[in-house]
């Protein structure tokens, strides 16, 4: 099984989403052959809880306006792992000491990346 269009088009919209927060290391796994409720998950990392915070909240505020509905939305007051789940599409958004403890990336390893297109210019 591979990642719907459904999916890799919320992806874009989140992807553009964080980085217009200024979000690093976005990475993107097709995570839908081990898990048969989600497609992709978003990783992105921020680097103090505020910025995790503000990346979060355009995500799912750009979501929300593209028709999409948050399902759940866990670690928002903490500022350390925000969790978003649109459905087919689940953002985390890591304070960078808390991507590097949880290392999802290795826990995934065996899922391929999703490619997206970022705004000329990002550096994420």
């Amino acid at each position: 099984m591979t990642a719907s269009a459904r999916a890799r088009e919320l992806l874009q919209v989140a992807t553009e989403a964080a980085d217009a927060k200024a979000a690093t290391d976005l990475v993107a796994l097709d995570v839908s052959s081990p898990l048969p409720f989600v497609d992709i998950f978003l990783l992105a990392s921020g680097n103090s809880e505020r910025n995790v915070i503000a990346i979060a909240g355009e995500v799912e505020d750009r979501l929300n306006e593209a028709g999409i509905k948050t399902l759940r939305r866990e670690g928002r007051s903490e500022g350390r792992w925000i969790l978003l789940d649109f459905g087919d599409l689940v953002v985390h958004v890591f304070h960078q000491e808390d991507r590097t403890y949880y290392s999802l990336e290795r826990l995934w390893k065996d899922c391929p990346t999703v490619p997206f297109e970022l705004p000329v210019g990002s550096e994420a």
